[in-house]
């Protein structure tokens, strides 16, 4: 009994003279799957961002926060450098997220109800969560007591 291959078996492998051979990306490409729901793995991975519910302070935070904008709007030409904590709502979803800013208070606007920093940056007062800075341990904000 003979095999049905015995007389191709042992021929070279065809290379096509017309057509250069593919590279092993373009070979695994034809088989890659196939995205039928165009922008369905975006809406998945923006699902699965998570945001942060914004905290609402209690009255005492909101007097040392009001304390400190005051003190702070006093030495502004002294130029100190603060950290400004703010919550920036997201644009898509419920929630959003806490930055924290370090720089120097060029501007706080009463009539927008803002602060814009040296670099620019525009702080809603509403967004405020916290002033921190070294111009705070100061003997004069603190009534001359440590």
């Amino acid at each position: 009994m003979t095999d049905n291959y015995d007389d191709i078996i042992n021929l070279p492998h065809h290379v096509s003279k017309t057509h250069p051979q593919m590279t092993m990306y373009q070979r695994a490409a034809q088989f890659a799957p196939f995205a039928a729901l165009v922008g369905h793995d975006a809406m998945i991975s923006e699902t699965a961002r998570l945001t942060d519910e914004e905290v609402e302070m209690e009255d005492e935070a909101v007097k040392i926060l009001n304390r400190r904008m005051a003190y702070l709007n006093v030495r502004m030409q002294d130029h100190p450098v603060v950290t400004i904590t703010y919550f920036i709502h997201d644009k898509k979803k419920t929630g959003g997220e806490y930055k924290s800013h370090t720089g120097t208070v060029r501007k706080i606007d009463e009539y927008d109800n803002s602060l814009t920093m040296s670099d620019g940056t525009v702080i809603p007062f509403i967004s405020i969560l916290d002033i921190d800075g070294e111009i705070f341990n100061d003997d004069e904000f603190n009534g001359g007591a440590r």
